[in-house]
């Protein structure tokens, strides 16, 4: 039987990014069980849309996610990225209920 899942590896990079903002391209490709490549290819994506901006420090890199940005093709009403983490990883949301730059 086919393996599938309801969330996307781009969402599941996310969710993981939220929770580790210094990992490594590997750390991310092992967590999303894919290849580094693809890993890669993954935060491009994120990166390119804006939705994470990548800040060198040193040799690493940290990911901030751009949680006030609206998702892609959702259904209903305009749902916030940061939204979206708070239900998947129960982050639980600013007490002012501003948008900010997070993790």
């Amino acid at each position: 039987m086919t393996q599938w899942s309801f969330i996307t590896n781009h969402a599941r990079a996310l969710l993981f990014i939220a929770g580790h903002p210094d990992a490594r391209l590997r750390d991310l490709a092992a967590a999303l069980d894919v290849t580094e490549r693809n890993a890669y290819g993954i935060v491009t994506d994120l990166v390119t849309s804006g939705y994470v901006i990548k800040e060198r420090e040193g040799r690493r890199n940290r990911y901030h996610i751009q949680d006030h940005l609206p998702m892609r093709d959702t259904i209903g009403r305009e749902l916030t990225i940061g939204e979206v983490l708070d239900l998947l990883a129960d982050r639980g949301s600013p007490s002012d209920g501003s948008a900010t730059a997070t993790t």
